[in-house]
This record gives C-alpha cells, structure tokens and sequence, in this order.
C-alpha cells in the first residue's frame, strides 16, 4: 500500500508542472497561437524563483519573480508572432533557446556555479496539511501534505474551463483562432485575444517553473525543465485544448515520472527511467495519431 501511495503523490507531482504549462498553452491553442515557448518559459520561472526566494528569503516573491520572467518571454513572443507577424514555430524555437542559454549564464554569472545551485537559503513553496482529512488511511496520506502550487494547479484547471466556455472572454479567444476576421469585424482585434492569450500562457507556465524549482525539487539545475514544455504541447494537441482533458492526461505523464522515480528504488538506471515520461508521450502520441487517421477514413 505505501508503494501506491508513493506512486500516487509521485503522479500528482510529476503532473503539476506540466498541468499548468499546458493550461497556460490551452488559452493561446485556443486564440490560434502556436505557442512552442512553454519550454523556455518553465526554465525561466525555474531560474527567478529560486533567485527570488534565495536572495529574499520569501518563497512568494521567488514565485512572483517565476511568473515576472515568464512574462518577460510572453512579451517577446508577443512582440514578434503578434505585432510583427514572424513565424511563430521559429520564434518559439529561438525563445527556447535563449532561455536556455540565458539561464546557464546567469546562474554561473550570479550563483558562480555550474550545473546545480542547492542552498539552505531556498525557501522551498510550503505544503498544505488538512487537519481533520489527514486522519483517513491512504486518502489523507494523498491529499493531506501535497504541495500548495499543486492545489493552486486544481483551482487553475476550474478556473480555465469556466473562462474559455462561459464568459464572454473565452468567446471571443476561442473566436481568434475559428475566425478572427469575424472577431476583427466585430470591433475586437483579433491580435489582442492573441496577445492576453500569451500573457495567460506566461503567467501560468511561470507558476509551473515556480513548482518546479521550489516545489518539485528546491535548487536550479541547468535545463531543468527537461521537455515538460514540449510534453504539455502534446497534451494540448491530444484532448484538443480541453483543460479537463489536459488534467487527466498530465496526471498520465506524472504516472510515467513517478513510475521511473519508483524503478530507481529497484535499482534500474536513472538514464533509463528518465526515459518514460518521453516513451509515454511518443505512444499517446502514436495512438492519437491513429485515431485522427481512422475518423479522417471513415
């Protein structure tokens, strides 16, 4: 039994950062971006917040610092996909990259490491204890204890739902990438829907980075985020941006990370159960991939 809970709060970990980049993703695959800068956008936030938490001792400013240099790269991407109309897979790509790279020079510039800076200074984001459910066998050992920002990731999923299918503004995002000359006609510019698109995509990818860095783990490892960013995009594509579906779908991929976080306690190589969480993506991706094939033949 404490080998499935342990697997179970290895899922839910293993799922937060991921859930909430790709929610961030749902509100630009909505308004019609093609927004592959969630990569870079996690391992921003991964890098201010630990900077943000080490040098003032607040893990909610190292977290509004993750959400600040997310935002940072949102703006460039808004700057050249929205305003001066590039290609957005390159701008992604180059904002991947330059994330990247600015990140390992600040951290050996600031932190004068190389690899990994761990300090007893990084105040890590605090666990939320229930009192009364914690009590319950197995039950309170799962939900009793998990990480703030995981909880924070269920209130985001609620809260992306109702906006894109019940308000007025999830009318007009989903209206941006069915039909923005309609949208634009109509006295909305379709390149603002984009822009508050990647906005939300930035404040919630730098939450995921946050989670990350002060959550998952409490240190900044060189590209840390490791293609999280690129496993929300294939959650996105898999449920068609549905955040219900995307929950369920990263709670999957967090199953495939805590299940090689588990095989390491049997000693298979660390190399190899890194591997999973990528082998289940390529399979969900293979069989939605058949899937379209088979409704496109019929």
């Amino acid at each position: 039994m404490r080998i499935l809970v342990g697997l179970i709060n290895g899922m839910i970990s293993g799922a937060t950062p991921i859930l909430l980049a790709a929610l961030g993703g749902a509100y630009t695959f909505y308004a019609g971006v093609f927004n592959i800068a969630m990569e870079g956008m996690l391992l921003t936030g991964a890098f201010f917040a630990v900077l943000g938490s080490y040098y003032t001792g607040s893990w909610l400013i190292g977290v509004l610092l993750a959400v600040l240099g997310a935002l940072f790269l949102a703006l460039i991407f808004i700057l050249f996909a929205v305003v001066l109309k590039t290609d957005e897979f390159v701008t992604g790509i180059a904002l991947n990259l330059f994330a990247v790279g600015a990140t390992t020079y600040m951290l050996r510039k600031i932190f004068s490491v190389k690899g990994v800076f761990s300090n007893a200074g990084i105040q890590p984001i605090p666990s939320v204890r229930i009192p009364l459910l914690e009590q319950i066998p197995v039950l309170g050992e799962i939900l009793s204890g998990q990480n703030l920002m995981v909880w924070v990731a269920v209130l985001a999923t609620f809260l992306t739902y109702f906006l894109i299918f019940h308000t007025h503004f999830g009318l007009r995002l989903r209206a941006a990438g069915y039909n923005p000359a309609r949208l634009d006609s109509s006295g909305v510019p379709s390149s603002r829907m984009r822009a508050l698109s990647l906005l939300a995509s930035g404040v919630l990818c730098g939450l995921g980075g946050a989670f990350l860095s002060l959550g998952y783990v409490n240190l900044f490892a060189e590209n840390m985020s490791a293609g999280r960013g690129w496993i929300s995009l294939a959650a996105i594509i898999l449920v068609n941006g549905n955040p219900m579906g995307i929950a369920l779908i990263s709670l999957l991929f967090g199953f495939s990370d805590g299940l090689g976080l588990l095989l390491q306690g049997y000693r298979v190589s660390a190399q190899f159960t890194a591997m999973v969480p990528y082998i289940a993506t390529l399979i969900a991706l293979y069989f939605y991939a058949a899937r379209k094939k088979k409704l496109k033949s019929t």
